[in-house]
């Protein structure tokens, strides 16, 4: 695929990684629409730095919790630049609930936001697509694992990732649907030192990932013609633990 010129939706990209994905594809000359729910100054930020840089870029607004508000928010992107090349279905909710803890709320609204978000935005992006649109979902490191502390968070991100196997088949051949999986890019604010150390002394590659290490791999499987239904991991060697 040819980046530069096609219209791209980042969900999320107001902040952390979401911020940094629409940044990266929009300085590779790509038509950036920037969606947001509470961090509208971050997007509008990404969408200054993408104009001055001589890109475009525009902010739409979306409680993507909302059932109603995936479609809408895809029809508004189509509306405004006429057209749909790739989607980036970056937004989500990482909360700490141990096992023991989860109520039902807190349970359907991660579902909702980490799981039926991203799928309903794929369903409604395929219909404005052509041929060679491509979605990247994404997923995480927790899809793989057991983190006691983030049981919803790590069954929905395991449901990206099954969600991004059955998208690629029900889209192919027009579309092609992937997944990035990140581990440690970018640990949560006010993290001890002493639990970022030890996640850098117990990854093989020793060391924390950073926000381009995922924007490589999304570039990746954008120009892999050829991909589709992967997910790639991108953590630093964590899941070859022994």
């Amino acid at each position: 695929m040819e980046l530069k010129g096609k219209v791209v939706l980042v969900t999320g990209a107001g902040r952390r990684v979401g911020r940094a994905i629409a940044e990266a594809l929009g300085a590779e000359g790509m038509r950036v629409a920037a969606h947001h729910h509470e961090s509208s100054g971050g997007a509008s930020d990404v969408a200054d730095v993408i104009r001055a840089g001589g890109g475009e870029a525009a902010i739409f607004s979306a409680d993507l919790s909302k059932p109603s508000e995936p479609d809408s928010l895809v029809a508004s992107v189509a509306k405004h630049f006429g057209t749909f090349d790739v989607v980036i279905n970056s937004a989500a909710v990482m909360w700490r609930t141990p096992f023991g803890t989860i109520d039902s709320e807190t349970w359907d609204r991660m579902f909702a936001i980490n799981v039926r978000a991203p799928f309903f935005i794929a369903q409604a992006a395929a219909r404005y697509m052509t041929q060679g649109g491509a979605i990247v979902n994404i997923a995480d490191l927790a899809a793989f694992e057991t983190w006691p502390e983030f049981v919803p968070h790590n069954i929905t991100k395991a449901a990206v990732v099954h969600m991004t196997h059955t998208l690629a088949r029900m889209l192919a051949p027009a579309i092609r649907v992937n997944a990035v999986a990140p581990g440690a890019v970018l640990m949560p604010e006010n993290t001890p030192p002493e639990i970022t150390q030890r996640m850098i002394s117990t990854t093989p590659l020793r060391r924390l990932g950073s926000p381009d290490d995922v924007v490589g791999a999304i570039r990746y499987l954008l120009g892999a013609d050829y991909v589709t239904g992967e997910t790639l991991i991108v953590d630093g060697g964590r899941h070859v633990r022994s």
